[in-house]
């Protein structure tokens, strides 16, 4: 998403610009998602949620985000719904298709299918590096290898371009934002579908029957279990569900609803378990931690510019979108929301 902003925006305050995509397509991991994007309501609250990010960066997108929102839909952008279905945070649901079109449309040339950055000024928007698997195993150590949540194309060339040249990198490069899925075959059209999000109600067992993680301590997003679902032998864990829990609605499902949306290879009796199911569990499902973007990143200031470790500024090098790092270290927060605003900024001051 942030690429597309950018040369959007560049476009429209009269500069020349070229989007570099390393895609067969434009779009990104947006053109997958929900698409929901969206803010904390109270800047305290964003806070708390990520007290590790930087809290420059972090104010900059929780204050420039609701106006980002008014410019996507003076461009068009198809709007599916007007609140994000939290009473916790604000925000917008667009049409993920209808919205990588219409951004497309003011982007001016696509080069697809490009390999490398380009020379001259630069804004690196190439979505982290969940897709790949040796720059994933160096920071994040999982136990096991992370399925991928997300586009094939974020392998790290946005971090690899800034390093050589001298940036400095944030916390959290240990974290990221992803969902435990089934532990079965599924693909791009079911990264939002299959999502397991009902740890809260679950009772969460490692592979040698260790109970890790508490359902009173799975966050409102999940992601902390996700996280410590990936330090797990093999980076899987079993939910185990009573009648009750089968019966909690999650939005506008119910955890029943979203069990039957996981393969049958990954359902299976809790007398089927490797180790002896708590009493009252009537139903399982194996789940693997997935990741869809990283955390951590380079450091950039309010301008987006991609800064060394002592804090001064690259010339003509700026980052967007969860290249930029920092912003939701310790918690989660919305990896749209950071696009947009990252990718505005930047173009704005690149365009300067």
């Amino acid at each position: 998403m942030a690429g597309l902003v950018a040369a959007a925006r560049l476009r429209e305050l009269g500069a020349r610009a070229t989007l570099i995509e390393r895609g067969s397509r434009a779009g990104g991991s947006m053109l997958l998602s929900s698409c929901v994007v969206w803010r904390h309501r109270e800047w305290e609250q964003f806070r708390r949620e990520c007290p590790g990010g930087d809290e420059r960066v972090q104010r900059l997108v929780w204050e420039r985000l609701d106006d980002a929102l008014d410019w996507l839909r003076s461009l068009g952008a198809p709007v599916v719904r007007e609140e994000t279905g939290n009473p916790a945070t604000v925000g917008r649901r667009f049409d993920p298709r209808g919205l990588t079109e219409t951004l497309m449309a003011r982007a001016g040339p696509i080069e697809l299918g490009a390999d490398g950055v380009g020379d001259g000024p630069t804004i690196l928007c190439t979505g982290g590096f969940a897709a790949s698997d040796e720059l994933v195993a160096r920071y994040i150590e999982p136990a096991g290898r992370l399925r991928l949540r997300a586009n094939p194309w974020s392998t790290g060339d946005g971090l690899a371009h800034a390093v050589d040249r001298g940036a400095g990198l944030t916390v959290g490069l240990d974290e990221f934002y992803g969902r435990n899925m089934p532990d079965a075959p599924w693909d791009e059209t079911q990264f939002v579908s299959a999502s397991q999000l009902y740890g809260r109600f679950a009772r969460i067992y490692d592979e040698e029957g260790v109970e890790f993680f508490r359902s009173g301590d799975v966050s409102w997003s999940e992601t902390n279990v996700v996280q410590a679902t990936a330090r797990r032998p093999g980076a899987r864990a079993y939910y185990l569900l009573d009648a009750e829990s089968l019966g909690r609605r999650v939005r506008d499902r119910t955890v029943a609803e979203m069990v039957d949306a996981a393969p049958p290879e990954s359902r299976l009796p809790p007398a089927d378990l490797p180790f002896a199911a708590p009493r009252g569990a009537v139903a399982a499902v194996r789940v693997i931690a997935s990741i869809t973007h990283t955390l951590g990143g380079v450091q950039v200031d309010e301008r987006a510019r991609v800064l060394r470790a002592d804090g001064s500024g690259l010339d003509g090098l700026w980052a967007a979108g969860v290249d930029a790092g920092g912003v939701a270290v310790g918690g989660y927060a919305s990896g749209l929301a950071q696009a947009l605003v990252l990718g505005l900024v930047a173009a704005e001051d690149a365009a300067r």
